[in-house]
This record gives C-alpha cells, structure tokens and sequence, in this order.
C-alpha cells in the first residue's frame, strides 16, 4: 500500500496502466471498473481515511492533487474518485470501524446519495424519509443522481429526521440492501462512465447504528465535512480536465502545419494568443485552489469563502478553456483522436452539479455582503 510520501508515484502508475486506457470505454457509457479496482489495489481509495485504520491520512491538498490527476485522463473516474472520497470523509468521521477499515484497505467503494427531483440543487433539503421500523429504521426514497449507483459497496444517505428537529439525518446504505433500486441507464453529454442514475428506496431496513452523526444533525455534516471536500475536488477535477486540454492543443496547434505558407498552427499569433489564455485560466483555477486548500488547512478567516468560490471560478474557468480548445483545433477537435471534444463535454457538468454555480454566486453574494448563507 502506498504512504502519504508515495501516493503520487503509486498514482501514476495507476493513471498509467488503468485510468487512461479505460477513458475511451468509461466515455463511451462503461463504468471503469478497472480503473476503480486499480485505484483500490493501489491503496488509493484510502487516501483520506485515519492511518489509525490502515489508511493514507491525506489532506485536502493529496486528494485535490489525486483527482486533478486522474482528471487528466478520464473525467468519469475523477468524479467516481470524488465522490467516494466525500463519502469517506463522513465515514472516516461518523461511521462504524469495520466498513472505515476496509475502505483504508482498498476494498470498499462509497458514494453520495443526496440529489432528489423535489429539492433538485438545494440537496441539504431531502424529502426523503425515515420512520422507526421495530428495531429497525426504514428508509424510503427517490434519489434523481447517484454516482456509481449500483456500482458502489455504500450509498451515504439522506433522509428527512427519524424524530427530532432539523432539515436531515445521514445513513449509510449498504449497496445490497432489500428495497434499493437502481432505475434507467446514464446517457449524458459528457462523463459518462460514472453511472449516474436514479435509485429508489422502498422499505430498505437499516439498523440505527447506521446513522452517520445525529439524528437532525445531516445538514451540519453536510455543511461540515461534506461541502468542503466536495467544493475543493470538484474543482480539482476541473483544473485537470483544463490541464489536459491546454497540453493537448498547444501540442496539437504545434505539430500541425500551414504547408503553403510553411509554418506551424503555433507561428499563428492568434493561436498563440488563443492559448495563452487557457494557460492563464488554468493556472488562476490552480491558484485558487491551492488557497483554498491552504486556508482550510491554516482554519484562515476566508475559509468558507475560498470554499464558496473554489468550484464556481473552476467551473467557469473549465468551460472558457475547453471552448478555446475547440476553436483553436477547429475542425480536427471533433476528431476523438485529437482528445479534446470529450474534455469539452466532460467540463460542462460542473456547473450543473449542486451546488450549482448559480447558487454559489448567490452564496458568496451573500457572504460578501454579509448576509447569512440561509
């Protein structure tokens, strides 16, 4: 298993090996199961959980610098990769020894449930519920978006409180539980090999144990543990997928040529123009980010509004960069050899996924003017 000093060289080889040769097949709807599978081989699935438990112990920074990476080459696994480590993050934090440990072991990977049709983006409001049940607690739900639905070994879930005050409660669901389904397939615009899907719950029995914090407690969990890491992979993703679409069109306006006027794509000043402004927006989506990470580190004043921004700017900035990608490689660039059309699609979902950039406009909005977030 790799340490906190190794992670990066063990994660190459695994980019390497698995992530970029599955890319193709993840985009072309697969789940990329030996990608994943080799992540967890690599100890990599453990990389935020407690050293205590066999895991890596990684900060914010090692697992933003993981999913950049991946990004790079595959934008479904990066979202598979970040949304298993959110839900880790609340394990590692909430949940019970046994499924920490063999999360540490590469054995076990977890996902969010929180996106309904009825709250759509406001994803802290579920509408589904628990109602005690015997000894039991039953959940019932219709989740609209599930990554690696039916895919993971763990769903962590939301649900309106079992009996006290407040907006929800977590669970962790295990992924063969009676009652959960998983419905239709994802055909999406872009990572599409992150099995996206709509899941239902009818009477799924889980015990009280299960509960991920206090009943009533969801919303600060949410707040907590999950935004922040959420907020700071997802842009990370971003960066990555922006990193892989300016080395490829520099590279590509570089070896293709101009025969009658004997230059290159690249002696274009427009071109150049062109790319140096997507290399200038990747490295401000960077820089941002590696503020956030450092003022989430540090517990700096501006942590929440580095976190607020961090997504919203990738975001924006993936979509500016993954269009001049476009342009600059013209006609060529709806080639698939040319490895930037699928950048493109891939950098649009980021802006939809809750909390949209919309919404976080009107959160950092209301934080600089100093307004209470709800």
């Amino acid at each position: 298993m790799a340490t906190t000093q190794s992670y990066q060289e063990a994660l190459a080889g695994v980019v390497r090996d698995a992530v970029a040769p599955n890319a193709p097949a993840a985009d072309a709807g697969h789940f990329p199961r030996p990608a994943v599978d080799a992540l967890g081989r690599a100890g990599l699935l453990g990389l935020v959980s407690s050293a205590d438990v066999g895991g890596l112990g990684g900060s914010y920074g090692d697992a933003a610098a993981a999913v950049e990476q991946v990004a790079r080459s595959c934008g479904s696994t990066a979202l598979i990769l970040t949304m298993h480590l959110c839900a880790a993050a609340v394990i590692e934090a909430h949940g019970d020894l046994e499924t920490r440990r063999t999360i540490a072991a590469g054995r076990h990977l977890s996902t969010l449930a929180f996106s309904e049709a009825g709250s759509r983006s406001q994803f802290w409001v579920p509408l589904s519920t628990a109602a005690a049940d015997g000894s039991r607690v039953r959940l019932d739900a219709r989740k609209s978006w599930v990554t690696s639905a039916g895919e993971a070994d763990s769903y962590v879930w939301s649900s309106r409180p079992l009996a006290a005050e407040g907006l929800s409660t977590l669970w962790l669901v295990p992924g063969g539980a009676r009652g959960l389904d998983v419905s239709g397939g994802f055909d999406g615009l872009g990572l599409r090999g992150n099995a996206s899907r709509p899941m239902v719950a009818d009477g799924v029995a889980v015990a009280p144990e299960a509960r991920l914090g206090p009943d009533g407690g969801g919303f600060d969990v949410m707040m907590g543990t999950v935004l922040p890491w959420f907020q700071v992979l997802t842009a990370a993703a971003s960066v990555g997928l922006m990193e892989a679409a300016t080395e490829r069109t520099a590279a590509y306006v570089a070896a293709t040529r101009l025969e009658h006027l004997h230059q290159t794509l690249a002696d274009q000043p427009m071109t150049r123009s062109h790319v140096a402004r997507m290399r200038i927006a990747t490295d401000q989506a960077r820089s941002l980010l590696l503020d956030t990470v450092s003022a989430l580190d540090q517990g700096r004043a501006d942590a929440q509004l580095r976190v607020l921004e961090v997504k919203a700017a990738a975001a924006e900035a993936a979509l500016l960069v993954t269009d001049l990608a476009m342009r600059v490689c013209g006609g060529s660039a709806y080639r698939k050899e040319v490895g930037v059309e699928r950048l493109f699609r891939d950098a649009r979902a980021a802006t939809v996924m809750a909390p949209t950039t919309d919404a976080l406009h009107d959160f950092i909005g209301r934080a600089v003017c100093g307004l209470p977030l709800f």
